[in-house]
């Protein structure tokens, strides 16, 4: 046992001679009740973006690893895996640069933000489906095209949100007096 715990229970009864005044208890109380929410809502915020960056970049690097592994394996396709390369990198930066810009707006309406994050769920799973095709034949055009395709249905998405969260919040400008 410690020596300051055998020390309070020692001397617990002298050291429970003090009470605090009411007016702490009342203080403490008030805090209480405001609450904290701002800072609720900013870390929750702040955590989502972090969740979604982290997810994007696990995503990204997972691909560029399989697409290079693929790619450094068949010979006299070096322009091949440069461009799909370039164009993993071009709508990655794009869909983020378009989330971050949305996400301000998601915070404020939950359901939206859980209906995107499911469709982009599925999108992904498409996503590495086609990965596993283009693990059997890199110059098999048919599949960079979908794999160009899957990530422009993103974009298209994000776009599409984003218009709708802007024209919202326009309209409820317009209401405000």
């Amino acid at each position: 046992m410690d020596r300051l715990e055998e020390y309070i229970k020692k001397n617990r009864n002298s050291l429970d001679l003090h009470e605090p005044s009411p007016d702490v208890w009342d203080r403490i109380g008030k805090d209480l009740k405001s609450g904290r929410k701002p800072t609720k809502t900013w870390l929750s915020v702040a955590a989502s973006v972090i969740v979604i960056i982290g997810i994007s970049l696990f995503f990204y690097q997972l691909g560029r690893n399989s697409v290079g592994r693929t790619m450094a394996s068949a010979d006299g396709e070096m322009p091949a895996r440069q461009q799909l390369k370039e164009a993993e990198a071009y709508y990655t930066s794009q869909i983020n640069a378009l989330y971050l810009e949305a996400q301000p707006m998601l915070t404020a309406n939950p359901d939206l933000q859980a209906e995107l994050n499911s469709d982009i769920a599925q999108i992904d799973s498409i996503y590495a489906d086609l990965k596993k095709d283009l693990r059997d034949n890199i110059a098999n055009q048919e599949v960079v095209e979908a794999l160009i395709r899957n990530y422009t249905i993103k974009i298209r998405i994000l776009e599409d949100m984003l218009t709708i969260l802007k024209e919202d919040e326009n309209n409820r400008e317009k209401i405000k007096p």
